[in-house]
């Protein structure tokens, strides 16, 4: 009798007491408190907090540090709770769900983003916007600026990605059919082709015809495109993590949630940015004079 109470009698996982959240919100508590500082060390301003001034580059790296280490800790305990067998249909189903949120939460994110290019783009001769037409002369592209080729490295990491996501569902097919070879290929070819990505729209970057603080036309669209590739950064992270879990053989047909909200991530990232090639490279640009060589 008393072992059948001692048990456990339903599918949910009552998690053991964690330090890891606490410790990840002071860690994102510093990091925040240390972009203020760090920005305001950048002008020559001060950052006084209780008499003590704040001003340095350093406060925001310790934050960093801290939330990495807390990520890194605490999917190391949840991989760990998989492999006891925590993970039941039920616990599997939620993670799901959490995933879908937070992508959710990544596209409400990048609506911001839109929604400003779409605010400049669209109402770029608005009388009553005198500080706008101040930077866009009445027009978008704004008068003076020179864009990016759409067809030329933009064309190129556009077929990039869309190869990265068919190599990605070629992983998956293979995981659940328990090819691991080809789970293993897959999953490098994608790592290889978001690495491809990265450094293209790192030259991009550096021979653009515009800089940031120039212009609107500038600031919206390193904003939207430099966010895109930061979780191009991201995804390609979470990848190589999961490429190194497949070569470990911590995948299975039947549980296998790590790879799958990393394939989920990365389509989602393949969706953006043909939102980003069309609406910023292609549509915002048409008639523009194009920066000869880029």
């Amino acid at each position: 009798m008393a072992d059948g109470h001692s048990q456990q009698q339903h599918d949910y996982h009552i998690i053991d007491p964690s330090p890891w959240p606490f410790i990840g919100s002071v860690g994102a508590l510093v990091m925040a408190i240390g972009g203020i500082a760090y920005m305001r060390y950048l002008n020559g301003g001060e950052y006084l907090m209780f008499g003590v001034d704040l001003a340095n580059p350093w406060l925001f790296f310790i934050g960093l540090v801290i939330v990495l280490y807390t990520m890194f800790a605490w999917w190391s305990d949840t991989i760990k709770e998989a492999h006891e067998g925590h993970h039941t249909k039920v616990v599997s189903l939620h993670l799901r769900y959490g995933m879908i949120m937070f992508i959710a939460s990544e596209v409400m994110f990048f609506v911001a983003w839109f929604w400003a290019f779409f605010d400049a783009t669209l109402y770029a001769d608005e009388p009553i916007q005198i500080l706008r037409n101040a930077y866009t002369g009445g027009q978008w592209p704004p008068a003076g600026i020179e864009v990016l080729d759409p067809l030329h490295l933009p064309l190129f990491n556009t077929v990039i990605l869309l190869l990265s996501g068919t190599t990605v569902t070629w992983a998956h097919h293979a995981l659940l059919h328990g090819d691991r070879n080809g789970l293993v290929w897959g999953l490098t070819l994608t790592v290889v082709l978001g690495m491809i990505f990265s450094s293209v729209q790192a030259y991009e970057y550096a021979v653009a015809p515009f800089a940031f603080k120039e212009s609107l036309y500038g600031a919206t669209f390193f904003m939207a495109t430099g966010f895109h590739g930061f979780h191009v950064l991201v995804g390609t992270i979470f990848l190589i993590v999961c490429l190194v879990r497949a070569m470990i053989g911590h995948f299975t047909p039947e549980q296998h949630f790590g790879f799958e909200a990393a394939a989920w991530y990365w389509h989602f990232v393949d969706v953006v940015w043909l939102f980003l090639f069309f609406c910023v490279y292609v549509w915002a640009s048409w008639g523009a004079p194009i920066a000869h060589g880029h």
